[in-house]
């Protein structure tokens, strides 16, 4: 079963841009946290996705918790970095949707989570939202890219969004 978000084609043709990839993201969501109750692993779900899917599911699980602060930025680059297989789908989304300027980002931070030896596995991460208070150089260097996220975001968000309204057969279910 694939996951596509149902949407009259007015609706479709009329939505922003910037908007629509955040549209299409939410029933995904939405599944994954009612399966996680009961099954962890995101390996079946992750399955079930069309590739553009998955670009896009992996790019907003990145996105929507990294672009609310500062300090999420840093925690939650750290814990993804720390999961190699869920770094490189973050990766491959970026390249499916050929977004060379937020994969340039993501190199970025990995340079710099790795300059300041963060975890390469969740066995050993013990990061914690209070490290920028105790490192001043990575505070700043986690400030000058969340800068750099803030003001790449949105043409992100609208070439993910003109990706889809030129493959929407990737992502919705039209209803006349």
């Amino acid at each position: 079963m694939i996951l596509f978000v149902n949407m009259r084609r007015s609706e479709f043709e009329s939505i922003e841009d910037l908007m629509l990839g955040i549209t299409c993201f939410e029933p995904m969501i939405q599944v994954y946290k009612t399966e996680r109750m009961f099954d962890n692993d995101l390996t079946e779900f992750y399955k079930r996705l069309t590739k553009g899917q998955q670009a896009l599911f992996m790019f907003h699980v990145y996105y929507n918790h990294a672009i609310r602060s500062l300090t999420e930025l840093y925690w939650w680059s750290a814990y993804f970095l720390a999961q190699p297989k869920i770094w490189s789908e973050i990766k491959s989304g970026l390249q499916y949707f050929k977004d060379d300027t937020m994969l340039l980002f993501i190199d970025e931070i990995e340079k710099v989570l790795k300059k300041y030896n963060q975890p390469s596995s969740l066995m050993e991460f013990k990061v914690t939202r209070e490290d920028l208070d105790r490192n001043q150089e990575l505070l700043d260097c986690i400030s000058s890219l969340n800068t750099i996220l803030h003001k790449i975001a949105p043409s992100t968000l609208k070439r993910i969004g003109i990706y889809i309204r030129t493959n929407p057969d990737e992502f919705v279910q039209m209803e006349d």
